[in-house]
């Protein structure tokens, strides 16, 4: 097993489960289209390697912090654009975490710290990019609990 510090991206689909129980088969086609159409794209772009995919959500792998931010703005901004033709309580939106973390590398599968911060960033409530204090200097943190938050709201 190697240990290495990575970029971390959890993303999954705000209120899946209510848009799964509306129209299952709508719903899950509507998110293989815009994993094929946009999501996958923008990560292959920003030299992302998919670790693995749960249902709606997805962990991320970049070497680059800033790359994996990129990705995760690009991912919100796009889908905000196209976003207005659907109705507002059946969009797509992704809420994202990226942290910049030691990892265990096992396999094809990644562990550690810097994969739980990430999934706890993403987490958070509020649908937005929330990244690690370490990923972001420039931008300022509010602090919530001994997790700090650092959104960027993307028209």
């Amino acid at each position: 097993m190697q240990r290495r510090l990575s970029a971390i991206l959890s993303a999954d689909i705000v209120g899946y489960t209510r848009l799964m129980e509306i129209d299952d088969i709508s719903t899950l086609s509507r998110l293989k289209s815009l994993r094929h159409d946009l999501v996958d794209p923008c990560i292959a772009a920003h030299n992302g390697r998919i670790v693995k995919l749960m249902g709606d959500g997805m962990l991320v792998e970049f070497a680059s912090v800033a790359d994996a931010v990129r990705c995760a703005t690009e991912v919100q901004s796009r889908i905000a654009r196209a976003g207005p033709q659907e109705a507002q309580d059946r969009r797509l939106v992704y809420r994202i975490g990226v942290n910049l973390g030691y990892i265990i590398v096992d396999g094809d599968d990644i562990h550690g710290d810097g994969v739980n911060v990430a999934a706890r960033l993403q987490s958070l409530p509020i649908p937005a990019v929330s990244r690690s204090p370490a990923s972001c200097a420039s931008i300022s943190a509010a602090s919530w609990g001994s997790t700090s938050r650092i959104s960027a709201n993307i028209p």
